[in-house]
């Protein structure tokens, strides 16, 4: 599932291709994705593409006629194409936003669990007003999650996922950043420390960070000859390494089922406090 860096890799990746352009048409494919596509899509013909964002997970296209919302969802991508290419769409091919120029960004979604959304303003719209803070920017601090957490009783790993403490913090940094932190993933989130709480805003900005970076560098042009975006190979510690030994300590990584979500962790590295 893609997550906040392959988010903004994404971002990054199309940026140069769409921002000034006019949009001279966008094709949908199928109606409905997570949800309908917007009808208003279809009549943005003309529109200039004046920025681009991220927000959480959503990628935003800021035009003058209003904001185009995309998630990529659990299996979506984004590439962009040329008019000169074979544009034959395959069956995933769901939705292509055609310019004036001919640069064609074309969205896949095998299991159609993201969205094109349009909005007047996209952080006026319902999916984006209850979103917490980035967890990148300075409003995401030790001070602001040690008081979000007071009286929580739920695990800490669901607690951090929750976008409305902090977004985009998905399932397999929530993983990689307890672990750097020395947390395990079932402690009741009351019972964080503050040492604790500067120790993991300060590794979810590292590994986030990191993550970022090293898409970048590795992504040397978002156009590739199969038409996919290259995104970069992770160097996970604990995420998907169940009954591997831990690099740190040795010990097999445990896995178990928190919130619905595999969670993966260090048994040694990360004890519960009796």
């Amino acid at each position: 599932m893609p997550e906040l860096p392959e988010v903004e890799t994404s971002l990054r990746g199309v940026e140069p291709y769409l921002q000034g352009q006019t949009i001279k048409q966008i094709i949908t494919r199928t109606p409905k994705l997570r949800w309908t596509i917007s009808t208003e899509l279809s009549q943005m013909q003309g529109a200039k593409i004046l920025s681009l964002s991220r927000r959480a997970k959503y990628l935003i296209l800021h035009t003058n006629k209003g904001d185009i919302i995309v998630h990529l969802g659990m299996s979506g991508s984004l590439c962009i194409l040329e008019a000169r290419d074979n544009l034959h769409a395959g069956k995933h091919d769901h939705v292509d936003l055609i310019t004036e120029s001919g640069v064609i960004l074309r969205y896949n979604d095998p299991r159609k669990f993201g969205c094109w959304l349009w909005a007047e303003k996209a952080d006026e719209h319902e999916l984006l007003q209850k979103l917490g803070p980035e967890p990148l920017s300075d409003a995401f601090t030790s001070g602001y999650l040690f008081e979000k957490s007071r009286k929580k009783t739920v695990a800490v790993k669901q607690f951090i996922m929750n976008n409305e403490v902090v977004v985009g913090v998905g399932n397999i940094y929530a993983c990689e950043s307890l672990f750097m932190a020395g947390i395990h993933p079932e402690l009741a989130t009351q019972n964080l420390s503050k040492k604790q709480c500067e120790r993991l805003v300060r590794v979810i900005k590292e590994v986030l960070t990191k993550s970022i970076i090293q898409g970048g560098t590795t992504l040397k042009d978002f156009i590739q000859p199969d038409g996919k975006p290259g995104y970069f190979a992770q160097v996970l510690q604990v995420y998907g390494r169940k009954s591997d030994e831990c690099n740190d300590c040795g010990t097999k990584i445990e896995s178990k089922v928190i919130g619905q979500r595999n969670t993966y962790f260090c048994p040694k590295c990360q004890r519960l406090p009796r």
